[in-house]
């Protein structure tokens, strides 16, 4: 098996098993598609150095386990603030797009305070608890060492993951590709299910706000999540790296009984 998420052919990413989410063994993860779209968005040409400040990921259908294309575009060109789309393709259907906004770098001398507080180190946390079929991309692509809660645990979570493949063979991955791959998992650290695996809550979306580049491998979630009798859920997330806080991240739910 490649180690890595995604092969590279042509203009198409091939997806390896280790794509594999926990709500279908033909259908990816959240992350894997939103990490593609959020380096894209990144990557994208610009003539002045941009930050990636939001991206906004809606997954429109499963994505499934076969070859994807990526189509990139600068749809509003600027100085100071600019917006990227991406959308993955399998076949004629969209299956996957996000929208980045990327601000001008600066390096500026403010007054404001930053937050700086970093959480307890990945090396004292727990790997986690899984439930079964949780998919390869959870129990073998991403390295997880939960600091509080658990994924078979109702209720808040807290957790340190980091990928341990190469997001596509052969190239680098990004900070904020690694951002997209980890943010993905806020509502399965922080599930209310319980150890009984009987409640779907798949989330639709995933929207990520970044306030500088992500440093080092580790991403840390503080996560939460919220249900409505409407079948509506809500799950929140605090990232933060080795050095201090780095986002938030949100997640829409589509929440059902299994």
């Amino acid at each position: 098996m490649t180690e890595a998420l995604f092969t590279r052919v042509g203009d198409l990413f091939h997806p390896t098993p280790l794509t594999e989410g926990p709500w279908s063994p033909d259908a990816q993860h959240g992350g894997p598609p939103a990490a593609l779209l959020a380096g894209a968005i990144e990557k994208a040409p610009s003539d002045t150095p941009m930050l990636v400040a939001r991206v906004s990921v809606e997954l429109l259908r499963p994505v499934p386990l076969r070859p994807l294309r990526l189509v990139t575009e600068v749809t509003r060109p600027g100085r100071k603030v600019q917006l990227v789309s991406a959308v993955l393709i399998h076949e004629d259907n969209e299956v996957a797009r996000a929208l980045g906004l990327r601000i001008r770098r600066a390096g500026l001398d403010t007054p404001f305070p930053v937050p700086e507080a970093v959480p307890p180190p990945p090396e004292t946390g727990r790997p986690p608890v899984f439930f079964t079929g949780a998919g390869g991309f959870a129990t073998k692509a991403m390295e997880i060492m939960m600091i509080e809660g658990d994924f078979t645990e109702a209720g808040p979570g807290k957790a340190w993951l980091r990928l341990r493949v190469p997001l596509v063979e052969g190239e680098p991955t990004t900070g904020v590709e690694r951002v997209a791959a980890a943010a993905d998992f806020g509502n399965g650290i922080s599930n209310l299910a319980g150890p009984e695996r009987n409640w779907v809550f798949i989330n639709p979306d995933l929207v990520i706000r970044l306030t500088r580049d992500p440093v080092g491998e580790w991403v840390f979630l503080d996560s939460a999540t919220t249900i409505q009798p409407t079948g509506v859920g809500l799950a929140t997330s605090t990232i933060s790296d080795m050095t201090g806080s780095l986002g938030v991240a949100a997640q829409t739910l589509f929440v059902e009984p299994m």
